[in-house]
């Protein structure tokens, strides 16, 4: 029986994530994951970076005492491999390159920007290997701070895949054009209208906390599965309240309740496009994805 310990550092535009999970295969070839740890900052590298174009030098700092954090906990939990990523925030910062070069010559970890392409690859192999996607047509939708990464998936092959500067923060920013909107709108249609009858699986913290919200207060709703009119109706709900209403009322995290009505504007634009009805939310994330990837190659 082999029992090791994969960790995953995702550095997004809304927060960075350090994941570590516990993989114990069997002599059987059986695989079990079990997390050990995960700690979210909301480290928002995206207000920096979609208003001035660059880190500021305290959120620069902020990220090297996080790195040096992460890597102690790294150390305490036994962790043998590990992968840091960073997304959209740091592909846009005309400083990203330099921060991350300090980062690394300070702590040794190297911390790899990913292109959106990569990003949606690492979601989309470990929502196929996780959700057993063999048939039908499916639009696996991310979004986060700074981006939005959709693959679209028909009888478990990919036949496209997308990434557009659409996120919660650059929203919040003003930096999201109406028509980087309307193109991605019409390439979902164009899309909808090859591969009829899509399904929409949804990623991100925010879809996962509206899930979450709309399965405590309806009695009768099947798991993980939010349907669009649902969403809408929470979403009207939720429009005209202040921050700290919002807070107040869902329970949410200040970091969470500035941008929990982006994001569901940006799945109900994706929906509306797709001809979706629900949105399926499995609760797999970028880091999720990344330690499944580092697990896989560990076999090869």
């Amino acid at each position: 029986m082999e029992n090791n310990n994969y960790a995953a550092i995702d550095i997004g535009s809304n927060a960075a994530r350090l994941l570590i999970k516990n993989v114990v295969e069997d002599s059987m070839g059986n695989v079990e994951f079990h997390k050990m740890l995960f700690l979210r900052i909301p480290l928002r590298l995206g207000k920096d970076v979609f208003t001035l174009g660059e880190i500021s030098e305290e959120r620069e700092r902020m990220m090297m005492c996080m790195i040096k954090s992460y890597k102690q906990l790294m150390k305490l939990y036994n962790v043998e491999v590990f992968r840091a990523c960073a997304t959209s925030a740091m592909r846009d910062a005309r400083n990203g390159e330099k921060i991350l070069k300090k980062i690394r010559k300070a702590t040794g970890i190297k911390i790899e920007i990913l292109s959106g392409s990569e990003e949606a690859r690492i979601l989309y192999n470990n929502t196929i290997s996780a959700a057993e996607i063999v048939s039908g047509n499916y639009a696996y939708v991310d979004v986060g701070g700074g981006s939005t990464e959709i693959s679209l998936l028909s009888n478990g092959q990919i036949v496209g895949s997308c990434s557009y500067n659409i996120g919660t923060l650059r929203k919040l920013s003003g930096m999201v054009p109406a028509e980087v909107e309307d193109n991605m709108q019409r390439e979902l249609a164009d899309y909808a209208a090859q591969y009829p009858d899509i399904k929409i699986i949804g990623s991100g913290g925010n879809i996962n906390k509206l899930s979450r919200l709309f399965h405590e207060s309806a009695k009768r709703s099947r798991k993980n599965v939010l349907p669009v009119r649902n969403l809408q109706l929470m979403y009207d709900e939720m429009k005209p309240l202040t921050v700290a209403e919002l807070m107040s009322r869902y329970g949410l995290k200040p970091d969470r309740a500035d941008v929990i009505l982006p994001a569901a504007e940006i799945f109900l634009k994706v929906a509306e496009a797709l001809k979706c009805e629900e949105i399926q939310v499995p609760n797999i994330s970028l880091a999720d994805g990344i330690i499944d990837g580092l697990y896989k190659s560990s076999r090869e």
